[in-house]
């Protein structure tokens, strides 16, 4: 693991948590994403050499409005920045953790990305990532 990539926040309303950061970090998100695949609109703002990422969900079938429904707004997932994501998710399982993903799939922000499930983290939604070959 490198460093933390990002946490990822669960908000109902994008543009009202996107005024929040701003404020609060001095600086407008640098980037606007619908992840399709995940039925999200990610923002994005850049914090030193790490990311927030605030997830709203676009359908009653997004992870990120079940997660919503559940626990309320908040932090979702913590994301770790992996050079061979591939390495990582197979280093994890032979360790005994459970992947959600066996294989990175495409996610936001030019990143490939795999889940840990969270009953093998202490019920923190690990996220790895890594960049996508060029």
């Amino acid at each position: 693991m490198n460093k933390i990539e990002h946490l990822g926040i669960a908000v109902k309303d994008l543009a009202a948590s996107e005024q929040i950061f701003t404020d609060l970090l001095g600086e407008a998100p640098y980037k606007r994403e619908e992840v399709e695949s995940e039925k999200v609109i990610t923002s994005f703002f850049s914090v030193g050499e790490s990311k927030i990422e605030l997830l709203q969900a676009t359908g009653d079938e997004s992870p990120i409005a079940k997660f919503i429904e559940k626990k309320g707004e908040g932090i979702h997932h913590i994301a770790f920045a992996v050079d061979d994501i591939q390495a990582e998710i197979e280093r994890l399982t032979e360790l005994g953790y459970s992947m959600i993903h066996d294989k990175p799939k495409e996610g936001a922000d030019g990143k490939l990305i795999a889940f840990m499930h969270p009953k093998s983290s202490n019920r923190v939604l690990v996220e790895l990532c890594a960049d996508k070959p060029v």
